[in-house]
C-alpha cells in the first residue's frame, strides 16, 4: 500500500512534463524615461509636420502619421530602434500605439522627417544609413535655426538598388526655395527660412490642428464682420429708404396743399364769376324793365 506522500509525489510528478520550454517575453519599451528635449525653434516645427499631415491624412484611415515614437525594426532586440521626429506609413492602420514594431505592422514606415537641432543633428547625419538599409522611401531633415545644415532643408530618395539619393533643392523666382514628396504629394517649401507643407493637388498650404483653429476662428470673425457690416448697410439703406419715403410724402402733402389751395381758388373764383353773371343778368333785366316804363310813359 502507498503511503500518501508517495501518490502526492506521484500525482505531481504526472502532471508535470519531464522537459518545459519556458518562452521568455521580450519588453519593447515605449520610452526611454528622458523628456524630450527641443528649443522653441524645433517643437513648433516637429508640432507643425506632425499635425499638419495628420489632419491632411486624416479621413484616410491606412495612413499613419506619428512622431517621437519608437520604431522597433528587428524583432528579439529592444535595443535596435530609431525614433524619427515625424512619419508617415503608407498601407498601415490608424490608431493609436505605445511603439511601431515593423514585423507586426508589416512595413517600415515610408517617409521620415526630422527637425534638426545641435543636440541630435549628428544622430539624424548617423541615421541616413539606417533607414536606407531598412527602406525608408523618402527621408527629410530641417533646420530651423541654420546651425547645423547647408541648405537648411535637406531631403533623400530612395532608388532602385536600395541608395540614398540626395533631391536637389529648387529656388523659384520670388526665393520660396523646395523640394518635392512625391509619396506625400506635396511640396517641402522653405519661406524666408520657415518650412511649410504644400499640397500640390489642392493647390493650398497645409495647417496644423491650432492653425486650422486660428483660421477658422479667423474665418468666422471675418464672417461675423461681413454679416455686421451687411447688417449696418441695410440699416442705412433702410434709414436711406425711410427719409426717401418721409421726403416723398411731404412733396405729396405739399402737392396736396397747392392742390387744395388752387381748387379753392377755382372755387372762389367760379362762385364770383357766377355772382357777377348773376348781377348782370338782373341788371339787363332792370334796364328793360325800366325801357319799358318808359315807352309806356
Amino acid at each position: 500500500m502507498l503511503s500518501t506522500l508517495t501518490v502526492a509525489r506521484q500525482a505531481t510528478y504526472l502532471l508535470v512534463p519531464e522537459r518545459v520550454q519556458v518562452k521568455e517575453e521580450i519588453f519593447y519599451p515605449y520610452t526611454d524615461g528622458e523628456p524630450m528635449a527641443e528649443s522653441d525653434f524645433q517643437y513648433k516645427f516637429l508640432v507643425y509636420v506632425r499635425d499638419a499631415l495628420d489632419a491632411h491624412f486624416s479621413k484616410k484611415p491606412n495612413v499613419y502619421v506619428s512622431g517621437n515614437m519608437f520604431i522597433y525594426y528587428a524583432e528579439g532586440n529592444p535595443y535596435k530602434k530609431v525614433a524619427p521626429d515625424v512619419f508617415v506609413a503608407f498601407g498601415v492602420p490608424k490608431y493609436q500605439r505605445y511603439s511601431y514594431k515593423v514585423w507586426e505592422e508589416g512595413k517600415i514606415p515610408d517617409v521620415v522627417i526630422e527637425i534638426v537641432s545641435k543636440g541630435n543633428w549628428k544622430k539624424d547625419e548617423q541615421n541616413i544609413n539606417l533607414y536606407s538599409r531598412l527602406g525608408v522611401k523618402e527621408y527629410f531633415r530641417y533646420d530651423p535655426t541654420g546651425d547645423c545644415l547647408d541648405p537648411v532643408l535637406q531631403g533623400h530618395w530612395l532608388d532602385e538598388d536600395g541608395t540614398y539619393q540626395k533631391m536637389e533643392l529648387e529656388t523659384f523666382p520670388n526665393g520660396v526655395q523646395k523640394l518635392d514628396s512625391f509619396l506625400l504629394n506635396m511640396e517641402l517649401r522653405l519661406e524666408s527660412g520657415r518650412l511649410r507643407l504644400y499640397d500640390l493637388k489642392q493647390e493650398i498650404y497645409l495647417f496644423s490642428y491650432a492653425e486650422e483653429r486660428l483660421e477658422r476662428l479667423e474665418a468666422e470673425a471675418h464672417a461675423e464682420e461681413e454679416r455686421l457690416e451687411r447688417l449696418e448697410a441695410e440699416s442705412h439703406a433702410k434709414e436711406a429708404e425711410a427719409r426717401a419715403e418721409k421726403e416723398r410724402l411731404e412733396r405729396l402733402e405739399s402737392e396736396a396743399r397747392a392742390e387744395k389751395e388752387r381748387l379753392e381758388s377755382e372755387a372762389r373764383a367760379k362762385e364770383q364769376l357766377k355772382i357777377r353773371v348773376e348781377l348782370e343778368a338782373r341788371l339787363r333785366e332792370l334796364e328793360a324793365e325800366l325801357r319799358q316804363q318808359k315807352s309806356v310813359l
